[in-house]
């Protein structure tokens, strides 16, 4: 299982239904073992899974990421 940390920046979170879309979204990527979806930062970080998966995932749930 891979244990790599990644940070997206989501900046249209902007209430408890997204947060709840993401992590639903994201935690049914194969490899992913944790979510987290900060409403405040905008930021979801995620523990394991690919990141090219993870972005598809948010994308799913009605989300762009913006890229740094």
């Amino acid at each position: 299982m891979s244990t790599e940390l990644q940070i997206f920046h989501v900046p249209a979170i902007t209430c408890d239904h997204c947060v709840a879309a993401i992590t639903s979204e994201v935690s049914a990527v194969a490899t992913v073992s944790s979510v987290e979806v900060d409403l405040e930062t905008k930021l979801v970080t995620v523990v394991g899974g690919e990141r090219a998966a993870v972005v598809a995932a948010i994308d799913e749930a009605g989300f762009d990421v913006q890229e740094s």
